[in-house]
């Protein structure tokens, strides 16, 4: 009896465990936004209203929303999250953030980043929030980091420029930017929003070699086997803030990917195509699919178990493309592994 009542209490405590376990996570989810407004370009905006309803989905379902800086942290370190962990991030610092955005975020007392371009600010670009706002917000808890110094596509050479000329200049942008912001409001994440969410290899090696982290615009889930010079994040705004879609994408989580192999995001390569390793324990290979931008479904080529080619079934158009690749999770109902390849088709 004294037996029974001892492996009894030891089953509850293994089980207790089992469940605390479940409810800490590897992974985690960026939203990206820009205008909190009904009167600029819908493609880019969310209204008040809808966005208040995005805050309140997280809080009445429990999402832990925290800093970005504690979240990069985590992961960087390894560190479990809590479930549902997700940080709010917004591009280019418009008014609207300020008079829109900011005061909602306040009552339902979560965290967010702004990433701005400083040039502009100095400028005073009439469009963008001044440094006194910044710095306002930056007081009650806005973390500002570096979106380059005017929303410039920092990969691109001008004409006639040599490599190593576009890597000098495009070094000193990121790193003045990062000073002023410094300057200004006492920040100094290395956090690089890449403009219009394009970034090529010699960029990505460059963002990394100074010491930054570099975030697109691709969607897609973030655990600690992310690529930290191209996180992705969930855009939220547009077409892409219809509550009943996003929510997929609010509880998605993070393919643990081995290898990406691609020739690079900015290409002549058309089709594009690319090799992923990834671990396939927790779904069914039979349900993983790809999509492509206004193509349809991406031919699949399974190598072996682990490795999958991934190619666009005919050419995309010139400019920007993504292949969006997407499993339901075996462990966790509901779930979906979700990764983002962003193209741009020279």
């Amino acid at each position: 009896m004294v037996c029974f009542i001892m492996y009894k209490k030891l089953f509850h405590l293994i089980l207790l465990f089992l469940i605390c376990g479940s409810l800490r996570a590897q992974a985690a989810v960026i939203l990206q936004y820009h205008h909190v407004s009904e009167t600029l370009p819908a493609v880019t905006s969310v209204s008040a209203n809808t966005f208040t309803k995005h805050l309140n989905y997280l809080k009445e379902h429990n999402f832990n929303v925290i800093p970005l800086n504690e979240l990069i942290s985590a992961l960087k370190q390894g560190k479990a999250l809590d479930d549902k962990t997700l940080a709010i991030t917004f591009d280019d610092g418009y008014n609207n953030n300020y008079e829109q955005a900011a005061p909602i975020l306040e009552k339902f007392g979560y965290p967010y980043t702004i990433f701005v371009n400083p040039k502009l600010i100095d400028e005073q670009a009439g469009y963008v929030m001044g440094w006194d706002k910044l710095r306002e917000l930056a007081k009650k808890g806005a973390l500002i980091a570096n979106h380059s110094a005017e929303h410039n596509y920092l990969h691109k050479k001008r004409e006639n420029e040599t490599q190593s000329q576009w890597r000098e200049r495009t070094k000193n942008d990121i790193l003045s930017s990062q000073q002023r912001i410094k300057e200004e409001i006492g920040h100094d994440y290395k956090y690089l929003a890449y403009p219009y969410g394009e970034f090529n290899n010699q960029l990505q090696a460059l963002v990394t070699e100074l010491g930054f982290i570099g975030i697109g615009q691709h969607s897609g889930a973030v655990n600690q086997h992310s690529n930290f010079s191209r996180l992705p994040r969930f855009p939220a705004s547009g077409f892409y803030s219809k509550l009943d879609t996003l929510i997929t994408k609010l509880n998605s989580t993070a393919f643990t990917i081995n290898k990406l192999t691609y020739e690079d995001s900015v290409t002549t390569q058309n089709p594009p195509s690319l090799t992923i390793n990834l671990e396939t324990d927790d779904f069914h290979k039979s349900q993983f699919a790809c999509y492509v931008s206004s193509v349809g479904q991406a031919d699949l080529n399974w190598l072996n178990d682990n490795t999958v080619e991934v190619t666009s079934p005919k050419q995309l158009n010139k400019g920007r493309s993504r292949f969006n690749c997407t499993a339901p999770s075996i462990k966790k109902a509901g779930s979906y592994y979700w990764f983002s390849q962003p193209w741009v088709i020279n």
